[in-house]
């Protein structure tokens, strides 16, 4: 019998894959078992993100959102979505939303750090970075966006440290 924990693993797997167009369809299928599941409705709104249908995933975090309103990773994905497209105050506030939910995701605070930094906000963005990889301190994506925000900063210094950082990392294969 299908319960809507296979059908949910099934999708995960299917969207990990890059396979969302099949995974969409075992998400609906879990929703008609447990429509309540705030985590279903997630993970059918980071498939339909990954098609491209961001009104759809829109939808989708805010369902879960509706159901539970500490679901932070929904905020977050909302955050990147308003993100992409250029809504940066509404990115800004989903962010926050997440972080007041979640203060310990790196992953949220290295997105706020690119946003501050996409508008030049250099010292907040730096803050970002540094507070994402306090809590992951290899966190490859935050140490590359760190050793670009000192060089804007004219911080030559710590941009050369993060830079022999990284490339350590790529040497011995330490990506996160």
């Amino acid at each position: 019998m299908e319960t809507a924990a296979k059908l949910n693993d099934s999708g995960i797997a299917l969207t990990e894959a890059n396979r969302p167009y099949e995974a969409i369809p075992l998400f609906r299928k879990a929703l008609r078992i447990e429509p309540e599941n705030p985590l279903l409705w997630l993970n059918l709104g980071i498939a339909q993100q990954k098609t491209g249908d961001y009104q759809e995933a829109l939808d989708c975090y805010q369902h879960s959102i509706y159901i539970d309103d500490d679901m932070a990773e929904s905020w977050g994905a909302m955050g990147l979505i308003y993100y992409e497209l250029e809504q940066f105050d509404t990115a800004e506030e989903c962010y926050q939303n997440a972080l007041g939910r979640d203060n310990d995701s790196p992953k949220t605070w290295n997105n706020l750090g690119v946003l501050y930094f996409s508008q030049k906000d250099y010292e907040a963005a730096r803050r970002c970075f540094e507070k994402a990889l306090s809590l992951l301190p290899m966190y490859y994506d935050a140490l590359f966006n760190l050793r670009d925000t000192c060089r804007e900063l004219s911080d030559y210094r710590a941009a050369a440290e993060f830079e022999r950082i990284l490339q350590c990392m790529r040497r011995e294969g330490g990506l996160h």
